[in-house]
């Protein structure tokens, strides 16, 4: 595999270099920046994974190195969400990801708010450049997210005409995504004892792709339905059941009654 492509950025005056990490290259280990973070972006992960939408090509990943060399300096931003179509090589464990070197430039990054200084939104270009500058102008990601777990807030930014347009959602609250054939939209509620908003996918008719403990919760209550109609229909049955055991005694009875008064109930009228 090629160790680097080269690539002339004329809009902006910087030339970017695509290279590989060295396989020594220390990463900086930043800490989780709120528990809640991992949490969100693992849900995003697992809904997918539960429906089959994950291939082999495919690299999903959080808190995840996405690097460039931008004017000879090397420059890694760490979205916490990140879904790239397909890439050259499928490996096992990755550290780091160069677009266009490795395989495609992530279709969607996702950045969740945090207590640092609106650098989710920072179009800073001099060295280390602003996440904005870097995935709008660098790496030209099609889709940017920047979402606010403590509000709920969502804002779906795509690339249109080389700058990030905010899009408004459609009458449910979401977004389409066309690369992953998905609706993005926010939810409000409890997943690994943290209660709050989420971001949840729905398919294109509109179904909530669940998590796993909802589908055990889904199996159950359709076992418990499916308990119940058959303890009903058990019941329907006995039911039928007595009812004709009363009409065959009340036939019984009836013939004995006729045999008493001497009357053959085999040569009774019919009509």
């Amino acid at each position: 595999m090629a160790t680097q492509l080269r690539e002339a950025q004329s809009s902006t005056g910087l030339v970017i270099t695509w290279e590989a990490l060295p396989d020594d290259y220390q990463l900086e280990d930043e800490p989780v920046e709120s528990t809640g973070h991992p949490l969100v972006a693992g849900a995003l992960r697992e809904s997918l994974e539960i429906y089959g939408l994950i291939l082999a090509q495919m690299l999903i990943a959080s808190n995840f190195a996405l690097c460039a060399n931008v004017n000879g300096q090397l420059v890694i931003k760490a979205p916490d969400w990140l879904y790239v179509p397909s890439v050259k090589e499928v490996l096992s464990d990755r550290k780091s990801y160069t677009p266009n070197l490795e395989g495609d430039v992530p279709a969607i990054v996702m950045e969740f708010l945090s207590d640092k200084d609106g650098e989710e939104y920072s179009f800073k270009r001099t060295h280390p450049p602003g996440k904005w500058f870097f995935y709008e102008q660098i790496l030209k990601v099609p889709v940017y997210v920047i979402f606010d777990q403590d509000g709920g807030l969502l804002e779906f930014y795509r690339l249109e005409n080389g700058h990030y347009e905010l899009k408004q959602p459609d009458e449910n609250g979401r977004h389409w995504v066309d690369s992953l054939g998905l609706y993005l939209g926010t939810w409000q509620g409890t997943k690994e004892q943290r209660t709050g908003y989420w971001l949840r996918w729905w398919d294109a008719e509109g179904n909530l792709l669940l998590w796993a403990v909802e589908r055990v919760e889904l199996e159950n209550q359709r076992a418990e339905q499916e308990r119940l109609r058959a303890e009903q229909e058990s019941q329907r049955a006995e039911q039928e059941r007595l009812r004709a055991e009363q009409e065959r005694q009340q036939k019984e009875r009836l013939i004995a009654y006729l045999l008493s008064q001497g009357i053959d109930p085999n040569n009774l009228p019919s009509g």
